[in-house]
């Protein structure tokens, strides 16, 4: 595995019948459990299996989502494109794009942005970024999310 700086992750996660709304949709609060779910995938790719951010303690702060094409029920799963925006002492910023995977077409659906808290379950206080969690994020680092917004 490369350890470039500026490298985005990419987790598939399988959508669920039940994601579905009344028009056949995928549901926009399902949405951040698409989220979630490529968090926990990547989480433990990027931290490892012994230790990650989830066993230790994070907490989401905010959420931002740009919704962008409706995304229907299918069995194939989509794509959640995920990097890291802003990395500071206790709290970072995570960016996606949810998209369909690679050979399967070029719809991006939604585009989105999650503060994450690192918390001390011991304490009840947040805890700060150690050194090696840093750098693992540092390797993930890169542009702000697009958002429509932002380009006004």
């Amino acid at each position: 595995m490369s350890h470039e700086r500026g490298q985005r992750y990419s987790a598939e996660v399988p959508l669920r019948w039940s994601d579905m709304d009344a028009y056949g949709h995928v549901n926009n609060v399902q949405f951040l459990r698409l989220l979630e779910d490529a968090r926990v995938i990547g989480f433990q790719e990027w931290f490892g299996q012994d230790r990650s951010l989830l066993d230790e303690g994070v907490l989401v702060a905010r959420h931002e989502i740009e919704y962008l094409a409706p995304l229907t029920f299918r069995h194939a799963p989509i794509s959640v494109d995920m990097w890291a925006t802003r990395i500071g002492g206790a709290a970072f910023d995570l960016a996606y794009e949810v998209r369909d995977p690679a050979g399967v077409g070029d719809e991006l659906y939604a585009r989105a942005e999650t503060t994450l808290v690192l918390y001390s379950f011991t304490t009840s206080t947040p805890r700060r970024l150690a050194d090696d969690e840093r750098a693992i994020l540092e390797r993930h680092e890169g542009e702000p999310v697009p958002f429509r917004w932002r380009r006004r």
